[in-house]
């Protein structure tokens, strides 16, 4: 079985993945690593850092047909979800939502999701039964509460299975020290690292302690079960987090202002997913505690080692590098000036009207580093004019009056203004583009990983159709349904093996005529939304004309209005006789296999026609009455029953017409008729030796216009009463 976990680098979602990997299940996970972290996860299986609202997931439902999705993923903190509820509604709703519409989407046979008892709010009557109302008092809360009705509808209006568990206070090893169900985690971190506890309030709010290897379990068996619906998922046993406190044996504790929307006692009645699932919590609160310290006591270990190994010279590096970043365009600011005030004060640029090298030094620093340095440079700059100016003997009090000073200065200034700013904005479109560059790199490193798996499963996936019996049953089916040598039979069965293969709601065929310039409609299937038209006019449809001209199967992949979604022709001795299209198939499942499969398909409707048409020119003298192109009445009987099946089946109308000539008219009247009918219509002789025509795709509303036409011709023909 496929699994997908969300958020399975978190908390509960490792223990679970972990579960259903060593029941030998394939394992998936998406996770945005917010909370989670990959080392929770040390078996093979396949990663994706994405949040799950992404759009970028549906990628990986269509790339991997999960049985089973769980859905861990998700905000878990109380106080974060009041001080920031957009978050909470984004992570724990619309993704979610995401989650179930591809489960739907991609046919998921179970969704199992994550709930809280957070939804049931302030209770004063306990145990808190999944029957009793729901009236949450944090934003957390109402997300899950909300998230429950989602379950709820995408199974009432999709058929997918959902079943929802609302977690009472979950802790165990590699729990996140954060939320409220991380007390006990952030309980023992404390007291391992030489803490006192702080305790909120007065110690006395009761909470429903379960060990996170009971839930894994749980959620596993819910998996293979019919369950549906909510549960709450606990021990049933309330305990105060003093008691907590008590069976830590903490050596030092603090009492702490209590927490908004802190709910004083909960306790969940789990008897409900005790009878259905046959399932009860194995762990009890001094086992769990125990081993959940174990598990600590030893990642803090972990921790000091490699923090005296490589904490202080990485942060000594660090440090460096960001001293260095910082400190050296300053010095190359200030070596660039000392260059510039040697060239400005010596002799040889000291004369009149020689180049101002100043302006040179403020242009490069703009240039280099942008406006910061660029500004440095100008006070610089102004400084080193003002004191050329006082080596010349001027006062300081006379250069406030000199407006050639004040002109100089805001020469400076404007250069390293207009530099630095151009520079600036520069700089900060290209970190714009580099930016959008690095997201369609990680697209497209995404999209390449996808295609990399996709490929390793290529040769699996073709061995899997080649051998699957349903495929067996297709090719069987097609054998055996084509093999009349009536060609009116093997387009009306060509329209059910087609349709059956394909999926394909709308499946019709047409025949060529001889000049090759209208399609004759022969057999449809029976959409009503999708009625096919009577005939085509080559020259009014361009995609009619590329196929009859190089032969290829037609895939409409512009989805042009007017076009059927794909068609293919049918050859009788390398000419194309026939035309088979289909529509109405959902394009979310249209592959490169389907393609495959319609060429497959009618290639062998093909091989079938060829066999009929060379049976009738082979049996044409017993088809005929001799010197007319009248059928005689066993063959336009077979012809007849045929119609009438397609009618049956697929509401495919038809007309059938008698006349009440003479034999010595046949001849005479068979020449007349031949040349009034389509390509698609028949004449013969009944079983009375009656003139009858058989006119496909018209109805009986037609009657009138049609006998009308005969008349003018001097045909005197009325409607069969089998017709009546």
């Amino acid at each position: 079985m496929k699994v997908l976990v969300t958020g399975g680098y978190g908390f509960i979602g490792s223990h679970v993945a972990d579960r259903f990997h060593k029941e030998g299940h394939e394992v998936y996970i998406i996770d945005n690593l917010i909370t989670g972290q990959k080392k929770n996860i040390d078996f093979k299986h396949k990663g994706y850092v994405l949040s799950v609202e992404d759009e970028k997931c549906e990628e990986i439902f269509r790339s991997n047909k999960f049985d089973a999705v769980v859905h861990m993923a998700a905000q878990v903190s109380v106080p974060s979800s009041i001080t920031n509820p957009i978050h909470d509604t984004e992570s724990n709703v619309l993704g979610l939502v995401n989650m179930l519409n591809l489960s739907k989407k991609y046919h998921v046979s179970k969704f199992i999701y994550a709930s809280s008892a957070a939804v049931y709010g302030e209770k004063t009557e306990l145990p808190i039964k999944e029957t009793d109302a729901c009236v949450p008092i944090s934003p957390y809360g109402i997300s899950k509460w909300v998230g429950e009705s989602y379950c709820k509808k995408w199974q009432e209006m999709y058929g997918l299975q959902t079943l929802g568990f609302r977690f009472s206070n979950v802790y165990g090893p590699r729990q996140d020290a954060r939320g409220e169900g991380g007390v006990i985690a952030t309980f023992i971190s404390r007291m391992i690292a030489g803490q006192p506890l702080h305790v909120h309030g007065e110690g006395n709010q009761t909470r429903d302690y379960i060990y996170v290897e009971d839930v894994a379990d749980a959620i596993f068996r819910a998996s293979y079960s019919p369950l549906t619906g909510i549960y709450n998922l606990s021990t049933g046993t309330e305990l105060r987090v003093n008691e907590i406190v008590e069976a830590l044996k903490a050596p030092q504790v603090e009492h702490v202002e209590k927490r908004p929307g802190d709910i004083e006692r909960s306790v969940l009645d789990n008897s409900l997913i005790k009878r259905d699932l046959d399932w009860t919590p194995m762990y009890s609160i001094q086992e769990g505690l125990e081993r959940t310290y174990r598990y600590f006591e030893q990642e803090w270990a972990k921790a000091e080692a490699a923090a005296t190994a490589a904490v202080e010279p990485t942060a000594l590096r660090a440090v460096s590098r960001h001293a260095y970043k910082f400190l050296i365009p300053y010095a190359e600011n200030l070596l660039a000036f000392a260059l510039t005030a040697w060239l400005t004060l010596s002799q040889q640029y000291s004369s009149y009207g020689a180049i101002d090298v100043k302006l040179f030094y403020i242009t490069i620093m703009g240039n280099l580093y942008g406006n910061r340095q660029s500004i440095l440079a100008v006070v610089l700059s102004i400084g080193l004019f003002l004191y050329q100016k006082l080596m010349d003997g001027r006062e300081f009090i006379s250069l406030l009056y000199d407006t050639d000073f004040f002109f100089q200065i805001a020469i400076y200034l404007f250069i390293g203004l207009v530099v630095g700013y151009s520079i600036d904005r520069k700089n900060a479109q290209i970190q714009n583009q580099e930016q959008k560059l690095e997201e369609m790199e990680g697209k497209y490193a995404f999209l390449h990983d996808l295609y990399n798996e996709v490929r390793e499963v290529k040769e699996e996936l073709q061995m899997r159709i080649l051998k699957s019996g349903d495929s067996y049953g297709k090719i069987y089916s097609i054998t055996k349904e084509l093999e009349s040598l009536e060609p009116e039979q093997v387009f009306h069965a060509t329209v059910n093996v087609v349709k059956s293969i394909m999926n394909a709601p709308t499946v019709s065929i047409y025949t060529v005529n001889r000049t090759g310039t209208y399609l004759r409609l022969v057999a449809h299937s029976s959409a009503q939304e999708l009625q096919a038209p009577k005939s085509l006019k080559v020259g009014d449809h361009d995609y009619i004309q590329a196929m009859l001209a190089d032969g290829k199967v037609f895939v409409n992949k512009q989805l042009s209005a007017g076009a059927p979604l794909m068609c293919a022709p049918i050859y009788y001795r390398d000419q194309i006789a026939a035309v088979v299209a289909i529509d109405g198939l959902s394009f979310e499942t249209f592959s490169l296999y389907h393609q495959n499969l319609f060429k497959v398909t009618t290639d062998l409707v093909s091989s079938a026609l060829s066999k009929a048409f060379a049976f009738i020119e082979a049996t044409e003298n017993q088809r005929y009455v001799e010197g007319t192109s009248l059928l005689r009445p066993e063959a336009f009987q077979v012809i007849l029953r045929s119609k009438q099946l397609a009618k049956e089946q697929n509401q495919t109308p038809y007309l059938l017409l008698r006349g009440k000539q003479t034999d010595q008219h046949f001849a005479e009247m068979s020449d007349r008729l031949d040349g009034m009918l389509r390509e698609t219509d028949y004449i013969g002789l009944d079983e009375d030796h009656h003139l009858v025509v058989l006119l496909s795709n018209t109805s009986l509303e037609d009657a009138n216009h049609v006998l009308n036409r005969f008349a003018q011709k001097g045909i005197s023909l009325q409607v069969a009463e089998e017709e009546l």
